[in-house]
């Protein structure tokens, strides 16, 4: 079993393979002059079973682009099986035709991602479940809401709990949430005017007095998020605290949510923190390398993944 770490971000897999107890394989990913990207790995990897650990994160094109070309070079050094561990994956807000004549582009990427030379797909909380049928290859999806139970036992403990969906399409998630938790259940409804500008219209359950957890599993922009936590502070909320899986947190999003009545929005490592994440008083990390790391021993050893959520 072999590790090997492109660039989006190092400092997960070095922890994963920390969890493992192995080192990184010696790899180069470097830029030429015009910012063509060439791999070199610089140990044999004949035979092996490798896992290449690579979120599609901003710079999205270059960091898919690494992660296609490190691929081929595995492919063509003899590499017995690829593992591509994509924490987050990019383009799967494109998972369906939003209008004429407009692409589907997570189906494109996952058909790139075969094609380079991938033999399995593990991933992290995709906005859409159905992505893992856009694959032509077994693709594992492991669910952060676990990993989030067990953080909000350790630090809401003996407060009155109810978990939120900021909207209606993410009933499901909150739901799986609230369960492990044994709270109840609350959801945004909202209309959105057009993309990346959210109304909330309606709170649909009884927030008055409660210390509310909204859940979602991509914070891009931080509007939605932002309005559903003062819809639910106007509805007498006690407090509202945030969970999500990938803060890509683009723009002023780390602002708007210091400005915002947010006490603490808590978001995985599975995309590299920006010096504005570290420094924001209001949002903190939880690492996914444990769960990372023991998908990766499963699915090495040919035993089962989904005992991981059990």
């Amino acid at each position: 079993m072999k590790i090997v770490a492109c660039n989006s971000n190092r400092p997960l897999a070095e922890a994963v393979a920390a969890s493992l107890n192995l080192p990184l394989t010696r790899a180069s990913v470097r830029r030429f002059a015009d910012m063509e990207i060439f791999v070199e790995i610089q140990e044999n990897v004949r035979g092996e079973d490798v896992f290449v650990i690579q979120s599609t994160c901003y710079p999205t094109n270059d960091n898919l682009m690494e992660l296609l070309i490190m691929l081929d070079a595995l492919r063509r050094g003899s590499a017995r099986r690829i593992t591509a561990v994509i924490p987050y994956f990019g383009y799967a807000r494109q998972d369906r035709k939003s209008g004429p004549r407009t692409p589907i582009s997570a189906k494109l990427v996952a058909n790139l991602i075969v094609e380079a030379g991938a033999n399995r797909v593990l991933t992290l909380d995709l906005h859409a479940g159905q992505i893992q049928g856009f694959f032509d290859i077994p693709v594992d999806n492991l669910f952060a809401a676990p990993l989030f139970a067990r953080d909000i036992k350790e630090r809401y403990a003996g407060r009155n709990l109810m978990v939120v969906s900021p909207d209606v399409g993410g009933v499901v998630r909150a739901r799986e949430l609230a369960k492990r938790l044994g709270v109840d259940l609350a959801i945004i409804d909202k209309r959105r005017e057009r993309a990346g500008v959210s109304e909330v219209m309606n709170v649909i359950g009884d927030v008055s007095g409660r210390d509310c957890i909204l859940i979602d599993d991509i914070i891009d922009s931080g509007g939605t998020l932002c309005n559903a936590a003062a819809a639910l502070i106007e509805h007498k909320a006690t407090s509202v605290s945030v969970y999500c899986t990938h803060g890509v947190l683009t723009g002023g999003a780390v602002a708007r949510i210091a400005a915002s009545p947010i006490e603490m929005m808590t978001i995985t490592d599975s995309i590299l923190a920006t010096e504005a994440v570290r420094l924001a008083a209001n949002v903190r990390q939880v690492t996914i390398a444990q769960l990372l790391a023991h998908a990766m021993r499963a699915i090495a050893e040919e035993s089962s993944v989904s005992s991981l959520f059990d």
